[in-house]
């Protein structure tokens, strides 16, 4: 009898003990997974988020970072209100602009017309945008003006290109090339661009 108690309270100890330590074990696995947790959140909180949160600000923001990091900017001759406007200007023709294309012999003929700030914005930047992408890839990028925008033609002679250039259509030969942001950095460091120009080809020419 004696013997059956002893074994019992023995059996009752190891599960007593088991028992313990599959607790401790699981608060282990807890307090692990809460480390790791709360490791996470201070990264986060370290990084912080990326997006600005607007297009045009986060563009002003990269300009404004490169312009600091560089000891020869001349602040005297930033004009960040100049990139400002020429980015509502991307905004305008790029939303806003009415754009009606037609394949033609050799590529594409795109009517970009609007009204108000819209229209100025076409005038500024369509002109320009051809002068850029003029003779690149084998293109002819040309612009005459119409009453109410401009009339972008845009051929080339190589078929492959042509096919290309109608893919592409008014959204895509406007971001064609990569001087954007160049062109950016140009502007809010105050040094001529070639806007003005453009905007004047296109009124005088029809």
């Amino acid at each position: 009898m004696a013997a059956a108690i002893a074994a019992s309270l023995a059996l009752t100890s190891v599960a007593v003990v088991g028992a313990e330590r599959a607790t401790d074990d699981g608060s282990k696995g807890m307090m692990e997974h809460h480390r790791q947790m709360m490791t996470k959140m201070h990264a986060m909180q370290g990084t912080g988020p990326n997006l600005p949160g607007q297009d045009a600000f986060g563009a002003i923001t990269e300009v404004v970072a490169i312009l600091e990091a560089d000891p020869a900017t001349d602040w005297s001759k930033v004009d960040l209100e100049a990139l400002r406007q020429h980015l509502i200007d991307m905004n305008e023709v790029t939303l806003n602009a009415n754009a009606v294309a037609k394949p033609i012999d050799g590529g594409l003929e795109i009517g970009v017309t609007g009204a108000g700030r819209t229209l100025a914005a076409i005038q500024r930047m369509v002109p320009a945008h051809a002068t850029e992408i003029d003779g690149s890839k084998g293109w002819s990028a040309k612009v005459s003006g119409l009453a109410n925008g401009v009339l972008l033609t845009v051929t080339a002679t190589d078929p492959k290109e042509v096919v290309h250039i109608r893919g592409l259509g008014f959204p895509g030969i406007m971001t064609s090339s990569s001087h954007h942001q160049a062109h950016h950095l140009a502007i809010a460091k105050g040094e001529p661009i070639h806007a003005a120009a453009g905007m004047e080809n296109a009124k005088h020419s029809h």
